[in-house]
């Protein structure tokens, strides 16, 4: 049968069943994906990795393409029954032998072999088709006539009896044969559609399998340069522990050979003493006056005593050199990860505009911080000024390159943190930055965070104790990230968009709130 057939087309190599996420090798093979994975886990060890029908060799583990096309066949094969043997129909008047049907006859409920059927009625009443067995649901239930009509009313497919008395008396018919068709032409829309967006959903899961395979690119090269960086950074240390150990060993031999040599000294200067001592003793001990008055005296005592208390300084170890040293690590650090690429530079120059800055809004006089303020700041009325809202932006405007700058922020009270185009409103509701298409910002109303892109879309946060945000723009790729400085650093959110103006950093605060941006 085509369907063994088709089943056998459908078979994994590997796990001899119908294939279940389908992947396609560059050799053209075809596997389950986790059936693969298994086997290519099983190979990692060597190094090498082998198709299983082919034995093609690849030296690095291929990533997996996903085969749509292969895959909706085989689940719209395990979708569709199995096909049953169709039942041979018999000519009813052969009664002798079982001779196959050539046609039924609806009107006889009978069916015909071709001798029979010469003899039939060819009268308009006996309406031949295809042998069947199914020739009740072919009648009226009611009336046990041929169904001929399609009642369009009651969709229902009717006799002619149900037309003239039947409960169909004066509903609008049509032929099957014209209802059919029109149904078909119904369908044939459907279909299009239908083709329409199963193409258009193909070509999103390739886009997104395209995506996929760009972060997996993305990452891995990632990856190997954090490896790099990581091991050059534990290369310099090493060089710098072994120059700093060799230091100390260097002071360590310094200072002591120069305590050895007048430890030795010292023990001379001991002895000689010792000997001077025994013969000041030994003329002590003398009874006979001339004999002690004519005997040699020794140094003067209080001259050698004074030498004695005298310690000559040898030197310590330079405590304050291998601290000086060690703080070359944050530099060679900040040096590797500069020419690794991975250094953020960031924007120390963001000042706040006080001129754009809400009556309700108190700026410091270093101009970093806004804080709410209950207090009416009697700010002259001017175009750029924020009248709703307690809303101020930067001096400075970002229309190309990457920024990053960072901000502090009161755990309590309302505090917008954002970016916003100079051409915002700035009175009405079309004013509030992240609330208008010409905003993005991140809400956070006490506990509560939220993201809002544009006031019809927007993400959640949970509830984080939020103190440091790190806010990184690239105008280019019209990304707009946040990021929570804590350890560890945690992404928070990223917003998406076009920008097609200047943008400032932007700020909102109410009910207490406050933010400073860092230098």
């Amino acid at each position: 049968m085509a369907s063994a057939g088709l089943r056998e087309e459908l078979t994994c190599p590997i796990c001899l069943s119908i294939y279940t996420q389908p992947v396609t090798l560059r050799c053209g093979h075809n596997f389950c994906q986790g059936c693969i994975g298994s086997v290519w886990d099983s190979q990692g060890g060597s190094g090498l990795y082998t198709c299983p029908e082919c034995r093609a060799e690849f030296q690095e583990r291929p990533a997996l393409q996903r085969n749509l096309k292969l895959c909706n066949i085989a689940e719209r094969f395990l979708s569709t029954p199995p096909e049953q043997e169709e039942a041979v129909i018999f000519c009813t008047y052969c009664v002798t032998s079982s001779v196959p049907a050539a046609k039924t006859c609806l009107q006889c409920d009978a069916s015909l072999c071709d001798i029979h059927l010469e003899r039939h009625s060819k009268s308009e009443e006996h309406v031949l088709t295809e042998p069947t067995t199914s020739l009740k649901t072919r009648k009226c239930p009611v009336h046990k006539k041929l169904l001929e009509y399609y009642c369009t009313e009651d969709a229902a497919c009717i006799c002619v009896s149900c037309c003239v008395f039947g409960e169909h008396r004066g509903h609008q018919v049509e032929s099957l044969n014209e209802a059919s068709e029109k149904k078909k032409e119904k369908l044939r829309h459907v279909l299009e559609k239908l083709t329409s967006v199963r193409e258009e959903t193909e070509k999103r899961a390739q886009s997104l399998q395209g995506q996929k395979r760009d972060v997996q690119e993305k990452a891995a090269g990632v990856t190997a340069r954090v490896t790099a960086l990581i091991r050059d950074i534990r290369a310099q240390l090493e060089v710098l522990e072994k120059r700093v150990l060799s230091e100390i060993t260097r002071w360590e031999e310094q200072v002591y050979l120069r305590v050895s040599d007048l430890i030795q000294q010292l023990e001379i200067e001991k002895d000689e003493l010792s000997r001077k001592m025994l013969h000041i003793e030994e003329l002590c001990n003398i009874t006979d006056p001339l004999t002690v008055l004519q005997g040699r005296e020794s140094d003067n005592a209080e001259d050698r005593e004074r030498e004695g208390n005298k310690v000559p300084a040898v030197g310590d170890l330079d405590e304050v050199l291998i601290p000086l040293t060690l703080q070359r690590l944050s530099d060679i650090v900040t040096d590797l990860i500069a020419k690794s690429g991975f250094c953020v530079q960031g924007d120390s120059g963001i000042l706040l505009d006080v001129n754009t800055a809400g009556n309700n809004v108190s700026v410091s006089g270093d101009l970093k911080t806004a804080s709410y303020s209950e207090t009416d700041q009697l700010r002259p009325n001017t175009p750029e000024r924020f009248v709703d809202y307690n809303q101020v932006l930067s001096t400075r405007s970002f229309s190309s390159g990457q920024h990053y700058w960072e901000v502090e922020i009161r755990e309590s009270g309302v505090r917008w943190v954002g970016i916003s185009y100079h051409s915002i409103e700035r009175k009405g509701n079309q004013s509030l930055i992240g609330e208008n298409k010409k905003s993005w910002c991140l809400h956070m109303w006490d506990d509560d965070h939220s993201v809002y892109m544009t006031q019809y879309e927007h993400g959640y946060i949970p509830s984080l104790p939020l103190q440091r945000l790190g806010i990184y723009l690239d105008y280019e790729a019209g990304r707009l990230s946040f990021y929570q400085l804590c350890d560890p650093i945690r992404h928070l959110h990223t917003v998406t968009a076009t920008f097609t103006e200047p943008l400032h950093a932007a700020f909102c605060v109410w009910y207490n709130g406050w933010v400073r941006i860092r230098s």
